[in-house]
This record gives structure tokens, C-alpha cells and sequence, in this order.
């Protein structure tokens, strides 16, 4: 698959951004407080279910939802994991430090890692959750895949993502002032649904969220961004700075949207949740169903 985003350069821009992360990540708390909310199924005793052993959070941040989860679930082992290594310091700041499992530390694990190579063990996560991080992953059914192949067999899957309708205004704005995109291209509803699908994900169900913030003005919004490392990551961005007549022809285009002396920012949400498929479920790839069987399973037949 073509790639869509720069991921060193999504790597730098969050690494940057991790020390003031929090000043303005409110969207993203209260996402990741609705995101949280499903978890509760799992603590339902109707449901009979036992405590989850090993919680997995990617794209952590600095690392709010692994603590909350690992307050929820003090005998689990939550692994924070992140691209950028600067979040996982805020995770450790954030949690009070790291302390051995053995002498009793209920803190999350940290792993530096990519979500499109995860570094665990086949079928080893109860819980996989991710707050607004699949954003910046262009092959959603590869991405998935690999979360089916850590994920137990009737283990819940969480995400939530940015929808395409995110900064639509911004969007425009740029598009009027420059030939070049300004704003990453994310995944629909729809195209999110079908990965999960193609996965081999049970029962999934999906939602959708619009937030709509207001700013002072264009360098309000775009200050905002990079705070929170959400610059544009595309491979096609322009690699040099934006300029002030081109910034000044986007701020005159975005004029037409302010309402009540603010002009909006939207941000479309898109949450879902899944469980873990049993073991030889088809993963579609390319259209087709590929299925992986053991070989101590394949029967042999021997001649007389």
C-alpha cells in the first residue's frame, strides 16, 4: 500500500510536543473519557468475567488512560506504549515514576513502539485500547491484523480515531490560499468499519462524535495543532514554511466561518469496539480469505 504519512515526521512532531502535550489536549481527554466508559462491561459481574491480566494502550501519550487502567485493574500488567520515547518520560512522570512489578509497583509497563509492529506476543492482550492514535496509520486492515494478533480470543478491542470531516474548515481555508494540502487525510466511518471486517473482528460496532472548538483566530488554531503535535504528516506536505502571504490568503478564506466571533475547528470522532476472533478465523487480504492452520493440524495421511 502507498504511504500516506511521513512517521518520522509524525514521530517528531508528537516527541516535541510531549512536554506541553497536556495544556491542550482537553478533546482528547474527554474522548478518551467516553472511550473509557465501555469498559465498565467488563467489570459487569452479570457478564462473569475475570479481571483482565494484560491491558495494552497504544499511542498512550502521556499515559492518562494507563493509569486510570491500571487504578481500574491493579493486578494487571498495563503496557503504555508510544512512538514517541518523550511521551512514555510523561507516562513515567504522570504515574510517579516506575517501580519492579515484584515489589509491588501498580504502574504501567512502557514500550517504545510502533502500532504497525507490536513487539508482543501472539494472543497475550485481555484489553487493546487506543485513544486517537490510528489517525496517523494509512493501512487500517494491516494495523488491525496485527492488533488481532496480540489480542486473545474473546478479548476487547477500543479505539477511537479522527474522522475525514475533522478540520473541514481548515481544510478549505489552505486550499483556497495553496495547491498543497494542509491537513492529513483520514479514514471514513465506513472504510474503518470494513478493516475491522476484514480483520476477522467480532461483532464490531461503531460511533461517531462532532466536536466543534472555537479559536481567537487562524494562529490561535494552528498554535493549538502544534502543541499537540497534530501538524500535517502527509508525504506530499510542503516541506517549507508556509509564508506570511500564503498564511494571510488562508486566514481571509477561513473569515467566512466565524460565528459569534470565533471561528470553528470540527473534529469528527469515530469510536468502535470489537472482541478477538477464535483461533483460524479468516483475515481477508486483497479480497481473498487467508486462513492459518497449525501444522501439527494438517492430517497426514501415510501409504501402506
Amino acid at each position: 500500500m502507498t504511504e500516506l504519512f511521513d512517521h518520522r515526521q509524525v514521530r517528531r512532531a508528537f516527541s516535541r510536543a510531549a512536554h506541553g502535550y497536556d495544556n491542550a489536549a482537553a478533546l482528547q481527554r474527554e474522548v478518551a473519557s467516553r472511550l473509557m466508559e465501555q469498559l465498565d462491561y467488563l467489570d459487569d459481574p452479570a457478564h462473569g468475567r475475570a479481571p483482565p491480566q494484560v491491558v495494552l494502550d497504544i499511542g498512550c501519550g502521556p499515559g492518562h488512560a494507563s493509569i486510570a487502567m491500571q487504578k481500574r485493574w491493579p493486578k494487571a500488567q498495563v503496557v503504555a506504549l508510544d512512538l514517541a520515547l518523550p511521551m512514555l518520560r510523561e507516562t513515567r512522570q504522570n504515574s510517579g515514576g516506575w517501580r519492579p512489578r515484584f515489589l509491588g509497583g501498580a504502574r504501567p509497563d512502557a514500550i517504545c513502539a510502533d502500532a504497525r509492529a507490536l513487539p508482543l506476543r501472539d494472543g497475550s492482550v485481555d484489553v487493546l485500547f487506543s485513544n486517537l492514535c490510528l489517525q496517523w496509520v494509512e493501512d487500517l486492515p494491516a494495523v488491525f491484523a496485527g492488533f488481532r494478533r496480540v489480542l486473545k480470543p474473546d478479548g476487547l478491542l477500543l479505539v477511537s480515531t479522527f474522522g475525514p470531516d475533522t478540520l473541514h474548515e481548515l481544510r478549505g481555508a489552505f486550499a483556497e490560499a495553496d495547491n498543497v494540502p494542509h491537513v492529513s487525510a483520514f479514514a471514513t466511518i465506513a472504510q474503518f468499519g470494513d478493516a475491522l471486517i476484514a480483520a476477522g473482528f467480532k461483532n464490531p460496532v461503531l460511533d461517531r462524535d462532532e466536536f466543534v472548538l472555537g479559536h481567537a483566530d487562524l494562529g490561535e488554531l494552528m498554535r493549538e495543532l502544534r502543541t499537540l503535535g497534530a501538524t500535517n504528516a502527509n508525504i506530499d506536505r510542503r516541506r517549507s514554511l508556509t509564508g506570511r502571504a500564503r498564511f494571510a490568503r488562508a486566514a481571509q478564506a477561513y473569515e467566512p466561518w466565524r460565528r459569534d466571533g470565533r471561528l470553528p475547528a470540527t473534529w469528527e470522532v469515530i469510536y468502535a469496539h470489537a472482541w478477538g476472533p477464535q483461533p483460524g478465523t479468516p483475515i481477508r487480504v486483497g479480497g481473498v480469505d487467508e486462513v492459518q492452520v497449525p501444522v501439527s493440524r494438517i492430517p497426514i495421511r501415510k501409504r501402506p
